[in-house]
């Protein structure tokens, strides 16, 4: 379970919004909506413990995020505007060398298997920085179902993709519910049918209310 209380976010003096809470059980998904500059990644990379939280709480499985040090980090997968890739290794040794330090560490068998999965099986020997944007986005969602993680958090996850790997995607996230995982996701486009039961978040309408 993750848990959001009270929590605000400025920029520049600026306020993004404030006095959001949320609870998120498993199996669910939350979609992040507003207009750019509304605080969806800056909420992001705050319930990846990328950024500090300025003002509120953040709890996961009832205990705050300090609490669980490094544990927290490994129960969660945070895929960013940058897909953290090393250009000059292939998809296949990236997702090697992320699973090595995942403490999950995959077969070369297992690794193309995934590689496959997500469309890459005649580029996985090709230096990431050859790839297309597309490719590279495949290449970082490879680790979604390589490595596993109860903790999904997505900004923008289907820019890149055209619409059969959208609906793809789609799929592992409801897949990734089914199992009893969380998807905290942001998009400004239609997310696929696949993905069910969606809880809608609008942070621009919380900024207002505030």
């Amino acid at each position: 379970m993750l848990s959001v209380s009270k929590l605000s976010a400025h920029r520049a003096d600026r306020p993004l919004f404030a006095n959001l809470s949320f609870t998120l059980d498993t199996g669910q998904c939350l979609h992040l909506r507003g207009a750019n500059g509304a605080g969806k990644t800056t909420l992001l990379k705050m319930l990846a413990g990328l950024s500090s939280v300025q003002a509120g709480k953040i709890t996961w499985q009832g205990k705050a995020l300090a609490a669980w040090g490094d544990d927290y980090y490994a129960a969660l997968h945070y895929l960013g505007h940058k897909d953290g890739l090393k250009d000059l290794l292939s998809p296949l040794a990236n997702l090697r060398l992320a699973t090595d330090l995942s403490g999950q560490a995959l077969s070369e068998a297992a690794a193309l298997k995934t590689l496959a999965q997500v469309g890459l099986i005649h580029q996985c020997d090709l230096a990431v920085r050859s790839l297309s944007q597309g490719q590279k986005k495949r290449a970082a969602l490879a680790r979604l179902l390589a490595i596993s993680r109860p903790l999904w958090l997505l900004d923008e996850p289907f820019v890149g993709l055209d619409q059969a790997a959208q609906n793809q995607l789609g799929e592992w996230i409801a897949q990734h519910n089914r199992d009893g995982g969380i998807v905290i996701l942001t998009s400004h486009q239609t997310l696929p049918n696949a993905i069910q039961n969606i809880i809608e978040l609008d942070l621009k309408q919380v900024a207002q209310h505030e």
